[in-house]
């Protein structure tokens, strides 16, 4: 923005309210649309020394309000916490609204909340034009465009000491959403804000793009290779038959049309070519980038994603790959929907609860598609290929294969061949017309290595090649193919103490760990109840009858170690339906011997440095003597408080008062 100083006086010739505008700020430009803006406030009778209208909407007009911005909320959310950490500390907070201006969410700072708690800068509250008069969310909305509106700009004299940076949030057709802003003390403007703003407004546009046209051909284009997954390349949704559906705001910058314009055309009439040509561009072994040219002469590097769409080949890879990974998904399920749609997103599935998991989701979001490698530690069975299939099924790549190879479950004399695949005759026992290896098979999708510390060290050096390299050269060839895959690591194992022991390549460590995430032991975790309902709820669609766990059963669960994690869990309960009666209901008799004993030790140990239960109460013959113990020993520390004893022991007062009586 250019500076501009005010010379107008208030009360001299010219708009009268030129005289309040600040002038550290404002290019004629935006001098204008202050002024504007400032003559629709007056006209909507706003006075500019009344009081803000504080008065927020009632809980449940706010939740109509929030019901209604569902998908604007849940795509703008994760967004604005990347924001927000780039303006932490800044006196600043985050807002987003609707397109009445209606605030849905906010994060801020906390020496800044109390101020804006002075002007209602809260969920609920309403700041457009005829509300708040000028202000940057009611003026990005009157004039549909990023708005800056500094200090004294602000219509009303009570909001003159905060300055905001708004962008209004389009869908792919130009349709108006909401808006996100930035507001703060006007002491600490500064003029990059509104780019961050803006920059963020389109990352919550793409998303939802993708989100909107979930089956479309995605067509990603710019005429700098360097810039492809970046917030400046465009991006054209197509139909199977090459109809345009939507542009991203990038790419109607770049061919230079309306969303309106940008619907009358084909992919034909905007690049020259049939989608035939596309569609057998990417059947190919190894397909590489396109070179494209826009109706503007300007020539530009492209490529698809969602390419199931080009034929059969890409989507029964995808199903087969969905089909392989059911038995890990069982952990865990996710439910389709009744179309048999995919949900939106597979990472907000996993998110049931668990702070640490709901942190490790927050930071995957924000690498996904961005070429990434993304490192998963964890226990056995804590559901690691799991947690990378979701990774992919988020991803721009979810329509191609996903491939997954477990490192240590292949005799090492194989996996060289299964990873990289050979030619034929390239050994004793080949097969004849050779193999395609799992990284050729992963080409245009994901590779995900499970168990990546037990590779042996000869073959992470051919792998480290491949990932500097992006190209593969099977075994017995002589031609490299070019590659393009995401790569997904997981392990069990201290790799770091390995490269100390010289068992792993540390220069293979470092460029697989882009981004490391450790998924916490079931132990660990506060959402058990709720793993336990959706594993239930997937056995009661399967078998068609309604399972559910008893109280006393639930408690053993929240103290058990749970050493297989999920795994354990999965078969645990799959067995105990088979064993309930004609109520369904799991019960003790239900769960195995070795639970049960295990659950016998657990219950006595957790109870007795409280309760200082003594050793020769440790193994009483029976369950239920062990649990009369522990509960009057429980009982007796906490002086006969039931309730505080039922916290202790997590289980319900009733449970205790049935114990106490037998």
């Amino acid at each position: 923005m250019h500076e501009l100083v005010n010379t107008t006086t208030p009360g001299s010739a010219g708009n009268a309210y030129q005289g309040h505008f600040s002038s550290a700020v404002a290019g004629m430009d935006d001098w204008n649309v202050i002024v504007l803006a400032h003559e629709r406030s007056a006209a909507y009778g706003v006075a500019r020394s009344a009081a803000p209208d504080y008065d927020p909407l009632s809980r449940t007009e706010l939740s109509g309000v929030l019901e209604r911005n569902h998908i604007l909320h849940s795509h703008a959310v994760p967004v604005m916490e990347t924001l927000y950490e780039q303006i932490i500390n800044t006196h600043h907070m985050v807002v987003l609204t609707d397109t009445q201006g209606c605030i849905l969410h906010t994060l801020g700072d906390a020496d800044f909340l109390a101020k804006a708690d002075r002007v209602a800068l809260s969920p609920g509250v309403l700041w457009s034009e005829q509300s708040k008069g000028t202000n940057a969310i009611g003026t990005a909305i009157a004039g549909q465009s990023p708005t800056i509106v500094h200090a004294d700009q602000h219509y009303l004299l009570a909001n003159n000491f905060l300055t905001c940076s708004a962008s209004p949030i389009f869908d792919g057709q130009g349709k108006m959403l909401g808006v996100l802003d930035v507001t703060g003390d006007q002491h600490h403007f500064h003029r990059h804000t509104l780019a961050l703003v803006r920059m963020s407004a389109q990352m919550i546009e793409n998303q939802l793009m993708a989100a909107t046209y979930p089956d479309a051909l995605k067509l990603h284009f710019h005429s700098r290779p360097e810039f492809l997954g970046t917030l400046m390349e465009g991006m054209v949704c197509f139909t199977p038959d090459g109809r345009v559906l939507c542009a991203s705001r990038s790419g109607l910058f770049q061919f230079g049309l309306s969303p309106a314009a940008m619907q009358t055309h084909t992919f034909s009439s905007l690049f020259g070519l049939p989608i035939s040509s596309l569609m057998d561009h990417y059947r190919t072994a190894a397909p590489g980038l396109l070179r494209l040219c826009l109706p503007n002469g300007v020539r530009v590097f492209a490529k698809c994603s969602d390419m199931h769409l080009a034929g059969s080949s890409f989507h029964h890879a995808s199903q087969q790959t969905r089909a392989a990974s059911t038995h890990d998904r069982a952990a865990m399920p996710v439910h389709k929907e009744r179309t048999g749609r995919m949900p939106l997103s597979d990472l907000n599935m996993l998110n049931t609860g668990d702070p640490q998991l709901a942190a490790t989701i927050a930071k995957l979001r924000k690498v996904i598609g961005r070429g990434i490698s993304i490192l998963i530690t964890g226990e056995t069975g804590t559901g690691k290929e799991l947690l990378a299939q979701a990774i992919h099924n988020d991803s721009p790549r979810h329509a191609a294969p996903f491939i997954a190879l477990n490192c240590a479950s292949i005799p090492e004399s194989l996996i060289e061949s299964e990873l990289f695949g050979y030619e034929d005759g390239a050994f004793t026992g080949a097969r004849k017309k050779g193999n395609t290896g799992k990284i050729l098979q992963a080409n245009g999708g994901t590779l995900f290595l499970d168990e990546i510390g037990d590779m042996p060290l000869h073959l992470q050096a051919r792998l480290l090649r491949v990932l500097q390299d992006r190209m593969v050269t099977p075994l017995g060839g002589t031609k490299s193919i070019p590659v393009n895959i995401d790569l997904i690591c997981a392990t069990n194992r201290q790799l770091r103490d390995m490269i100390a022991r010289a068992e792993f390549r540390d220069d293979l460590y470092y460029r697989l760990n882009g981004l490391v995430v450790r998924l916490p032991a079931l132990r660990e975790r506060t959402d058990l109840d709720i793993v336990v309902q959706r594993i239930l709820q997937h056995e009661n669609e399967a078998l068609e009858q309604v399972y559910t766990v008893d109280p006393e059963v639930m408690a053993l669960f929240r103290h058990h170690s749970w050493p297989g994690n999920f795994r354990q869990l999965n078969n645990l309960l799959r067995t105990a339906i088979l064993m309930t009666g004609e109520d369904h209901v799991i019960r003790q008799e239900h769960l195995p011997d070795d639970f049960l004993e295990d659950a016998r030790v657990r219950l006595a140990q957790a109870a007795d440095p409280a309760t200082g239960l003594a050793e020769e109460t440790r193994h009483p013959a029976t369950m239920e003597a062990i649990e009369s113990e522990v509960i009057r020993k429980t009982l007796a520390a906490h002086q006969g408080n039931v309730s505080a004893a039922a916290r202790t022991l997590g289980v319900s007062r009733n449970t205790i008062y049935r114990k106490i009586q037998n």
